[in-house]
């Protein structure tokens, strides 16, 4: 009779314990899916005479969904991402539906390399300049449809401008207020 309720007992206990571990991944996984698509917000961004619409992505969790799950991007939006130091870049595209147009941008502001994207392409691509403290990603094409040609500048004021717009420090970034 002991063992069979010792039996009867962890019996309970593993099917419980299947269950809440079951849950837990589940939620996992609904979240790791979720758009923010409800806390989006545009930012008005000139960028070498060109009026776009971004968003703006500075914080790690930010930078690091980017424009996964989105099925579109508008003409004239993107998403510029804020680093706090100029490096070597390495963008990717796992889940990510949309073929993109991944601009590099140096720490003065200046496009310094373009380079296309394919949708969920986990290769990764890799900016050629160590000094990459922004990036702007715009719908495939983007940048030649726009006019938006390597040497042009985005001023650093305007970034700066963006992230207080954010209710983010700019010196967090290492930009002036």
């Amino acid at each position: 009779m002991i063992v069979y309720n010792y039996t009867r007992t962890f019996l309970v206990a593993l099917v419980l314990l299947n269950f809440l571990l079951g849950c837990k991944e589940n939620n996992q996984f609904i979240n790791s899916e979720k758009i923010p698509q409800n806390k989006t917000e545009l930012f008005d961004l000139n960028f070498s005479g060109v009026s776009l619409k971004v968003e703006v992505a500075a914080m790690p969790e930010e930078r690091e969904l980017g424009l996964m799950f989105r099925n579109s991007l508008k003409q004239n939006e993107g998403m510029l991402f804020v680093f706090k130091e100029g490096t070597g870049q390495r963008f990717w595209m796992k889940n990510t539906r949309i073929p993109l147009d991944i601009g590099y941008i140096s720490t003065s502001g200046i496009l310094v390399e373009v380079h296309s994207a394919k949708p969920y392409d986990l290769s990764g691509v890799p900016s050629r300049s160590q000094d990459i403290k922004f990036v702007l990603e715009l719908n495939a094409g983007g940048y030649k449809d726009l006019g938006i040609k390597i040497g042009s500048r985005i001023p650093l004021k305007i970034i700066s401008e963006l992230l207080i717009q954010r209710g983010l420090d700019p010196l967090i970034y290492n930009l002036k207020r």
